[in-house]
């Protein structure tokens, strides 16, 4: 995972609206109309935030006609969920050593 897209990733990540699209979407593939159907949001706000996750890596869609189907990308999931792991593994449990300036 390249320095920058944890980022961009994790941006995306942080909004209830987008979370709860993800949600709808861990159900299989969704089209555009049926998560308008499910969330308190505008054509163009949907719009909003499909594009954001779309951005970051986390949805993929597909046009068929004048509809767009959503799915998640498991890959993209999995490598965030991977990279915050590792971020808790580098915690140290242990106390601040003797040579720290700070004393």
């Amino acid at each position: 995972m390249a320095a920058s897209e944890p980022v961009k990733v994790l941006k995306a990540l942080a909004d209830a609206n987008r979370l709860r699209i993800l949600e709808l979407l861990g159900r299989g593939e969704q089209c555009a109309c049926v998560l308008l159907e499910n969330l308190a949001l505008s054509q163009p706000t949907l719009s909003h935030h499909m594009k954001i996750l779309c951005d970051a890596g986390l949805v993929a869609g597909r046009k068929e006609g004048k509809w767009i189907y959503y799915t998640r990308q498991a890959k993209a999931l999995n490598e965030i969920a991977a990279y915050l792991q590792a971020l808790g593994q580098d915690v140290p449990t242990n106390s601040p050593t003797d040579d720290c300036r700070c004393r």
